[in-house]
């Protein structure tokens, strides 16, 4: 099974790739869509779902987990994020795929079996158990390959 994760964002959007076979984890591809500051909002996110559909013809994905707002400091962001998250919805259910949508205590007891471990706890679970040599540059992507892998889906 080929799972399609995503951490949303519209300044920086996580993704990866990750192969389920066997009850073995494999990651494919893994990587972060930035977006240019200078750009107005809707062209940000029209990139964004651009990108984002690059991908999904690439790896065809059987299923998408996506992380779930769970709470914001900035309502304003949050606004924007959310936005950005039905873009990516959109895309999803157009291509037929099925979406798993998981919170953050989701994904860290997934992960970590302690639905309040640390960012840092997570990441360091998602470096293990993928035998990783290097952590990704950004959070953003990190935290999509924890996504993809705590995805309880089965085909």
């Amino acid at each position: 099974m080929i799972i399609l994760g995503i951490d949303p964002g519209f300044d920086r959007m996580g993704w990866a790739i990750l192969e389920k076979k066997l009850g073995k984890e494999k990651l494919i591809s893994s990587g972060c869509l930035i977006t240019k500051r200078s750009l107005l909002y809707g062209e940000r996110i029209f990139g964004l779902g651009q990108e984002l559909e690059k991908i999904i013809k690439c790896f065809k994905p059987d299923i998408v987990a996506i992380e779930q707002l769970f709470f914001f400091k900035n309502q304003k962001t949050a606004l924007k994020v959310s936005e950005a998250r039905g873009m990516v919805l959109y895309i999803v259910a157009s291509k037929n795929i099925s979406v798993y949508e998981l919170t953050p205590l989701q994904i860290k007891m997934a992960l970590t079996g302690y639905g309040r471990a640390e960012k840092q706890q997570v990441q360091k679970m998602v470096m293990n158990i993928l035998k990783l040599k290097k952590k990704p540059k950004y959070d953003d992507e990190i935290d999509a390959i924890a996504c993809a892998m705590s995805c309880p889906a089965k085909l």
